[in-house]
């Protein structure tokens, strides 16, 4: 929002002594941010002169040699635009003058003197949007009747200050100059003047000739005023102006009225041609494929979700964008329609961002105030009247089911400071009130406050608090060191724990984006949970909360190995999103990705395998407490496609399924494994104290066993039988080797597996431990047809 403050003035005074930057200044510390805060033309040293003289250059075919009369002398200026001529009136940069991208000097100009130079508004640094094509190939034009010896850019009312905000999406009131007044006169602690409505109607009343109707719920308010006989001309000075300084072009008195109205009350406006209408205007959906031609001369599609303006017939606007073209308003224009209305912002942005951004569709989808709406209408019938030459037609043609009432909130005082960790006095707190433009009635401990509509961003008591904060001034609350211990709860520290678990098991933490592409966030997910998709995504590929932490660890191992880096074990911790019939819910993931060698330190690496991940899940869930509590269950049901089918399972812990794990289909990606564990889920089973167990003074005997089995049977039923029959002397067993293919029959696989044997109390001797073996062998023959590889 740019703000003009020559335009602000018109309603509030502030104080002399304050200076552009200093109000910049102080509306970041109380309000907005500014990015630029200056003077609307920079340049110095300027004055209105009059061409005397204007003769052709002896020694050059374009240039001219002007005596320009500036008042107080007659300069010699050297001047090379083709519209210089005897008796122009101009603008003098005077020998010395700074311009944006120039100092004037004295010099000679292929020997003749020049003392100055005659300037378009180009040179003066207006945007080439705001100037005619004369300023583009010439030197500006001023009135017949410019003051001569005066200073040219106070003569144009261009003697501005344009302050540039950035502001929060909640603040749509300060999209209007109104609504800045009402800002810095809380600040200031200054009152804003009324703004002039007045303005004489004639007998005739506009619901005779003309009505309103409305089709549709996405309409709360459409209004429609009449003007006749207006006559279309240049805009005057002052409008024109304030115009420029806020960013918008000057067109026609007409049209600069639609815009000036607009930037003064925050309600953007639609004039129509009414000589074009049927008599009428309706508001309804628009339908598929139906097409309109906007004022931009572009041919637009349109589909259900549009809003549009029809004449009963034919769509003729597109409803908080912007009109159509075959009801603008032209030359030839005489009669108005005036609209002022309130359309539902969600429709207005979707429609905005797929067809075309409009300062309009900016305020729509923001918000409205609609006592402003009417305002606005009465304020465009002002201005015509006094600009235009209009005669305004009696009456209002409408519909209306807003509610214009002021919001009642109650506060208590002592909570306002508890919350804002202050101690204002009460008076200060009602002061602050009444400096925002708020009513109150004062109760026994707070106030019930009435806010007005035009602060559609306060609806709660904890807005008001941020209200008394704000204008109190953020820089008056002091740092107070907390009065009690800070204490981190169980659950955050647990999540650090695993964390550097993580990084202390040779991972690499990353941070991804949460959003992720629609059909990305569907995979690695088995259940029926519904994605949630954002309603106005900055762009198609991350339009949706992720459900799984795995596809965004994939697209991080895509990113790098398109760079040739294959190496790559990285995890993360963080959140998913997913939505259960009308409840939207999070939860805390950890999610692992493994892909070509592990490095588990200096000269320690290994290729990454589906063993490797796995090993990597036991030392976590180990680490947590749930040593013999979890299985890895091979249940193709509950595994998602996005697995290979015969390298993954599902992690459960007491028989709850808290994750899964497995190896990437080859499809998405090549010899990727990956680990997916709900940390919500899973740390919300309870564990018991952890029990040591005293190291045992007496050496362990560990045997190798290989054997071929069904290649279907899982490792971990395997280790189930081997522990059966081992009994409680086998201190641990895992798998180190997996072998099939030559001297391997089809259908069958080999895998040697480490048994460690032991005694807390003595040594074990070998007739037992080959006793203890010979039962594992004969047991694992019975129970799983297995055969000893010799």
């Amino acid at each position: 929002m740019k703000l003009s403050l020559n335009f602000v003035k018109d309603y509030i005074d502030l104080p002399k002594d304050l200076t552009v930057k200093q109000i910049a200044e102080d509306m970041t510390n109380h309000s907005s941010e500014y990015e630029t805060a200056g003077k609307l033309i920079n340049a110095t040293n300027l004055i209105i002169g009059e061409v005397v003289e204007c003769e052709p250059h002896p020694d050059s075919d374009h240039l001219h040699v002007c005596k320009v009369n500036i008042g107080k002398e007659v300069l010699n200026i050297v001047c090379g635009a083709p519209n210089v001529r005897k008796g122009l009136k101009v603008i003098v940069a005077q020998v010395g003058a700074e311009l944006p991208e120039i100092t004037i000097k004295k010099g000679m100009i292929r020997g003749q003197e020049s003392n100055g130079m005659l300037c378009s508004m180009l040179e003066l640094g207006l945007e080439s949007k705001y100037v005619d094509e004369i300023d583009k190939t010439g030197i500006h034009e001023l009135p017949a009747d410019a003051p001569i010896g005066e200073d040219p850019i106070k003569y144009m009312g261009l003697d501005d200050e344009v302050i540039d905000f950035e502001l929060t999406a909640n603040r749509g009131d300060l999209l209007s100059i109104l609504g800045m007044a009402y800002e810095l006169g809380a600040i200031y602690d200054k009152k804003v003047k009324d703004i002039d409505l007045s303005h004489k109607e004639n007998n005739e009343d506009i619901n005779d000739t003309f009505k309103v109707v409305v089709n549709t719920e996405n309409c709360s308010l459409f209004t429609t005023k009449k003007v006749k006989n207006v006559t279309i001309k240049e805009s005057p000075c002052f409008i024109k102006s304030r115009l420029i300084a806020s960013g918008i072009r000057p067109i026609n008195n007409v049209v600069d009225i639609s815009n000036y109205v607009m930037l003064e009350t925050g309600q953007p406006l639609h004039f129509y041609d009414a000589d074009k209408l049927n008599g009428m205007l309706e508001v309804r959906m628009a339908e598929n494929g139906e097409k309109l031609t906007t004022l931009d001369g572009e041919s637009r599609t349109l589909h259900d979700e549009n809003i549009v303006i029809s004449n009963g017939k034919e769509a003729i606007g597109l409803a908080g964008v912007m009109g159509g073209l075959d009801t603008e308003i032209t030359e030839n224009t005489k009669n108005i329609i005036i609209e002022s209305a309130i359309f539902d912002g969600v429709k207005v942005r979707k429609t905005s961002n797929e067809l075309v951004r409009s300062e309009a569709s900016n305020r729509f989808e923001k918000g409205l105030d609609p006592n402003r709406t009417y305002m606005a209408a009465d304020r465009a019938c002002a201005l015509l009247e006094k600009y235009a030459d209009a005669e305004v037609v009696g009456g209002i043609a409408k519909y209306d089911t807003t509610n214009k009432e002021d919001t009642k909130i109650e506060v208590k005082f002592n909570e306002i400071n508890q919350v804002l960790g202050l101690n204002i006095p009460n008076n200060e707190i009602l002061n602050i009130f009444t400096k925002l433009g708020f009513t109150y009635e004062e109760t026994k401990d707070g106030a019930i406050v009435s806010v007005p509509k035009r602060r559609i961003d306060i609806s709660i008591k904890e807005d008001l608090n941020e209200e008394v904060g704000r204008i109190y001034g953020v820089n008056n609350i002091c740092g107070i060191l907390p009065a009690l211990p800070m204490k981190q709860g169980s659950y955050n520290r647990t999540t650090r724990e695993i964390r550097n678990k993580m990084i202390g098991l040779g991972l690499n933490e990353t941070l991804s984006y949460v959003l992720v592409g629609e059909n990305e966030a569907k995979q690695f997910v088995k259940d029926e949970n519904e994605s949630i998709k954002l309603l106005d995504p900055m762009s198609e590929d991350r339009n949706t909360l992720r459900n799984s932490m795995l596809p965004s660890l994939l697209n991080i191992y895509k990113y790098n190995e398109a760079r040739n880096q294959k190496d790559v074990s990285i995890f993360e911790i963080a959140k998913t999103f997913y939505k259960k019939g009308e409840e939207f819910f999070e939860e805390q993931h950890l999610g692992v990705l493994m892909a070509g060698e592990y490095y588990q330190g200096i000269g320690t690496a290994k290729e990454a395998d589906f063993f490797v991940i796995k090993g990597l899940a036991e030392e976590i869930l180990d680490y947590l407490g749930y040593k013999n509590r979890y299985s890895f269950v091979v249940d193709s049901s509950k595994i998602a496609d996005e697995f290979h089918p015969g390298q993954s399972a599902v992690i459960s812990v007491n028989n709850d399924i808290i994750g899964s794990i497995g190896k990437v289909h080859p499809s998405l990606a090549e010899n990727v494994y990956v680990l997916e564990i709900n940390l919500d889920k899973l740390l919300a089973k309870k564990v018991g104290k952890m029990k040591y167990k005293e190291i045992s003074k007496f050496p362990t005997v560990n045997k190798d066993l290989s054997i071929v089995i069904d290649k279907n049977i899982t490792s971990q039923e395997i280790e189930k039988q081997i522990k059966k029959y081992a009994g409680s002397t086998l201190n641990e067993v895992k798998p180190f080797d997996i072998y099939s293919g030559k001297g391997i029959e089809d259908g069958k696989i080999s895998i040697t597996y480490n048994l460690v044997f032991g005694d807390n109390n003595r040594t074990l001797n070998d007739e037992e431990i080959n006793e203890t073996m010979q039962k594992v062998i004969e047991g694992l023959e019975k129970s799983l047809g297995a055969e000893i590889r010799k």
